[in-house]
């Protein structure tokens, strides 16, 4: 969340970078203000009753020692009022931090300056395209139908064992998910992050820590009696590794990757456009994250684009990066880049990773800090990428490779897979 300090020194600032998401916040802004006022008064008042009552105690105490009852016991009086005013004056401070932190909870993380102004997707600001769309045979199919042709994934029986969104990968099918998570879990290490298994379920510290709690529980998957998440993405449990951690400046940058299965609700998700992997409940994807110093955060932001870029050039898919207009950010970023596969049996373009920075919003949340070279403990910035998510880009290869008489695999997938055609 946004830092109170931040917001009452740059209000300005605030409320015209929150325009760029369409959200006049004004009125929040001046309540986070205002309630700021009021904490800070409320805890001044209180730390001098405290310190009032802890004088009057001492002295107290060294009049019984020097048999000066009679006027120790009409302090104790003064004390007693001071203890009762301390309880309220205690009530109200906490009340009001609750009341400040509810209203932090519902403002979204400030765009940075390169964000563009916008209302929907409509508005995102194409940066970058590569790759040639390749011109397919007459019966060319879409990768639903595809799968079924060749058997390498029934969304039928997945609908049967749990219901729609829930698809069974078989045979070469599921080998080729298994090399593709294998792959980018490769390419990942290789480039310096490193792994980890991660659980599949969180608690609701977590959920609040990157910024899913209170704004995205309706996509959630909610275990209720052990009042436990299923994951949506991991940079959940990624991220919530440095919960509550003080690092040391020479600790950074950290780089996380690791793969999972992911599960969303997709609650209102219906049509053509969801159909087959297009959107699921339950996907695989393999995610990198950074904790990184402020002053570098855009620069590794620029770095986890040019990683994503390249495991798309090894795949040799048509691809092309938008840069979020305000209106399609998401709750926490500050900037986000979606990477897009063309997927030419749907004539579509297909979204198939985000690589954001939060700079200091889920930081804040989390309270991860580090020690800076001044001695200073400093908010991190944490940043992190899809790399990649599975469903859209297993479309795309099904799509783009498929041939009159099977479908190929990419020429980097072949010592993964140990064959090179479906």
């Amino acid at each position: 969340m946004l830092q109170v300090p931040f917001i009452r020194d740059h209000r300005e600032k605030v409320i015209e970078g929150l325009k760029k998401r369409n959200l006049d916040a004004t009125q929040m802004i001046d309540e986070v203000i205002a309630l700021d006022e009021t904490r800070r008064r409320l805890q001044t008042e209180l730390d001098n009753t405290l310190a009032e009552s802890n004088s009057l105690s001492k002295e107290i105490g060294n009049l019984y020692k020097s048999g000066q009852a009679e006027k120790a016991n009409a302090l104790k009086e003064k004390t007693g009022e001071l203890k009762e005013s301390s309880k309220t004056l205690g009530d109200d401070l906490n009340a009001t931090i609750e009341t400040l932190n509810q209203l932090l909870y519902k403002l979204p993380n400030v765009p940075h300056k390169s964000v563009p102004a916008g209302s929907t997707e409509d508005d995102n600001e194409e940066v970058f395209r590569k790759g040639d769309i390749p011109t397919l045979h007459d019966k060319a199919l879409p990768h639903w139908e595809l799968a079924k042709k060749y058997d390498i994934i029934n969304f039928e029986l997945g609908n049967k064992i749990t219901g729609a969104g829930f698809p069974v990968y078989k045979g070469k099918g599921a080998k080729l998910q298994r090399a593709l998570i294998s792959y980018f879990l490769d390419k990942n290490t290789a480039a310096g992050y490193t792994e980890y298994q991660l659980p599949l379920l969180v608690n609701e510290a977590s959920g609040f820590g990157t910024g899913q709690l209170p704004d995205k529980e309706g996509q959630m998957y909610h275990v209720t009696e052990d009042n436990l998440y299923l994951i949506p993405t991991s940079e959940v449990p990624g991220t919530n590794i440095f919960r509550d951690e003080l690092l040391n400046e020479s600790d950074l940058p950290i780089g996380v990757t690791g793969y999972t299965p992911c599960f969303r609700r997709e609650a209102g998700s219906y049509g053509a456009h969801v159909r087959g992997l297009n959107r699921l409940h339950q996907f695989d994807k393999v995610e990198i994250l950074r904790v990184e110093h402020p002053d570098s955060s855009y620069k590794a932001l620029d770095g986890m684009v040019d990683h994503v870029k390249e495991i798309l050039d090894e795949l040799k898919l048509p691809y092309r990066i938008l840069r979020l207009c305000g209106g399609d950010l998401g709750f926490t970023s500050a900037l986000t880049y979606d990477f897009e596969v063309f997927s030419t049996a749907q004539d579509r373009w297909l979204e198939i990773s985000s690589v954001s920075n939060f700079e200091t919003f889920q930081a804040n949340r989390l309270k991860l800090r580090f020690r800076n070279s001044e001695g200073k403990n400093e908010l991190a910035h944490t940043l992190n990428g899809s790399s990649l998510a599975l469903p859209r880009i297993l479309a795309g290869i099904l799509e783009n490779y498929q041939t009159e008489d099977g479908i190929n695999i990419p020429e980097v997938l072949i010592p993964y897979t140990g064959f090179n055609k479906i």
